[in-house]
């Protein structure tokens, strides 16, 4: 299941919904910077780093190899989860082979902040492209088995934070060094508390399918965010479209058998870069207003603009979408006609894929063609035969445009409120 956007498709809700149907739900990219929302029975959830299926108290929750974890960011979200009445015990198993997100990796981001780069991009300035460079380079990194191990991790942190104290003092005037102590003493009583979590999630999953267990893949951002194929440079810093999923969790790919693309029935991005179907009048604020546009992880209101079957369809070839679940379409209803992107124009020529560069697309004007909008509420509709005509006829053109059939209709944030398909 992964976003076919740039992220907050309402994810959250398709996880919390497909789990019936599954026992492990694995988050395999990506970190305290996703946000996952779900409504059960009125009551809302908020996630960031565990797997949104944990809700089902039957489901293992996995955070697997490819994402990287604040130790001490997911013990409080562990405590707010437990609080909500949320269980959190043996069902959550986290990957020693995961990085781990320390202070020095969040003032590496203010610090770029400050030089200009990040704020140009756009980040949640919480350390998470800091720690996939360091895993990248291979010199820097720490994982969560390091943490447990006392004498490896005071050998690597104390040359490690030598080097970054000297770094950041260049970045930040008034940079107050981190000291190898406090880290250790910090860290360390993190680790002890996820000791029992720990373990080679490589080799869980691989036990799990061969005992015939069904494996839930819960993406994270959106396919228009991944680090090769998104929007670059303004993307995120891992592979979170699916083809991110055999690197992030060690499963191949040839053991899924289905790929749901997760859409929002119009489209929405956070942060800077281009898009081309912007709204930036009356109906942008109304759709921001109606489907309640803020960030889940930042409560950054989110640009707002419709649909682009161009972008979706891109993003559907490249992660092998079998089925999409369409999200948010009450939120379109009052709105008179209704456009969709159906190709690009630049210097007289037509696009229909998306351009390498972000330069190139941001000079991309839409070409759209228009249809009806209905005016009545489907928030209550239980099938398709409920919706009106227009909104069955939109939702005809979505599917015909991407290529792919649809498999889930959501009128609403309830999981009461969806139509299955297929």
């Amino acid at each position: 299941m992964v976003g076919l956007q740039w992220g907050d498709e309402a994810k959250g809700k398709i996880v919390d919904l497909l789990t019936d149907e599954h026992d492990i739900v694995v988050r395999f990219q990506g970190g305290s910077n996703a946000g996952h929302t779900v409504v059960r029975d009125g009551k809302k959830y908020k996630f960031s780093l565990i797997p949104t299926g944990i809700l089902n108290p039957r489901i293992t929750g996995v955070i697997a190899n490819g994402v990287v974890v604040d130790p001490v960011s997911l013990l409080q979200e562990i405590d707010t989860l437990r609080g909500a009445g949320v269980h959190i015990g043996d069902n959550l198993i986290i990957s020693d082979r995961a990085h781990v997100i320390f202070p020095y990796h969040r003032k590496e981001e203010e610090g770029l902040e400050g030089a200009g780069t990040k704020k140009a991009i756009g980040t949640t300035m919480r350390g998470i492209g800091p720690c996939y460079r360091d895993k990248a380079s291979r010199v820097h990194g720490i994982r969560i088995g390091d943490l447990l191990q006392t004498g490896l991790l005071e050998r690597r942190l104390t040359s490690i934070v030598e080097v970054k104290n000297k770094t950041l003092a260049a970045l930040l005037p008034d940079f107050e060094p981190f000291d190898v102590k406090q880290l250790l003493d910090q860290y360390q009583s993190a680790a002890e508390k996820l000791r029992l979590h720990v373990v080679d999630t490589t080799e869980y999953l691989h036990t799990a399918l061969a005992g015939g267990k069904r494996l839930l893949f819960e993406g994270a951002q959106g396919t228009l965010l991944d680090v090769d194929h998104g929007t670059y440079p303004f993307v995120t810093s891992s592979s979170s479209s699916a083809c991110g999923l055999a690197a992030g969790s060690g499963v191949p790919a040839q053991r899924v058998g289905r790929f749901l693309g997760i859409i929002k029935a119009y489209t929405t991005r956070v942060g800077e870069g281009p898009f081309p179907t912007e709204l930036l009048d009356e109906k942008g604020d109304q759709i921001r207003n109606r489907g309640k546009e803020f960030g889940t992880v930042t409560g950054r209101p989110r640009r707002c603009g419709w649909f682009d079957a161009v972008l979706a369809s891109y993003s559907a070839r490249i992660c092998g979408v079998t089925g999409l679940a369409v999200m948010l379409l009450d939120v379109l209803s009052g709105l008179g006609e209704i456009q969709i992107c159906t190709a690009y124009e630049r210097v007289g020529q037509q696009l229909h894929t998306l351009p390498a560069d972000a330069e190139t697309l941001a000079q991309c004007k839409p070409v759209y063609v228009t249809k009806p909008g209905w005016k009545c509420d489907v928030s209550a509709a239980n099938r398709l035969s409920d919706l009106p005509a227009e909104a069955r006829d939109y939702l005809d053109t979505i599917s015909a445009l991407v290529g792919i059939p649809i498999d889930i209709v959501s009128v609403g944030p309830d999981r009461n409120q969806t139509i299955r398909l297929r």
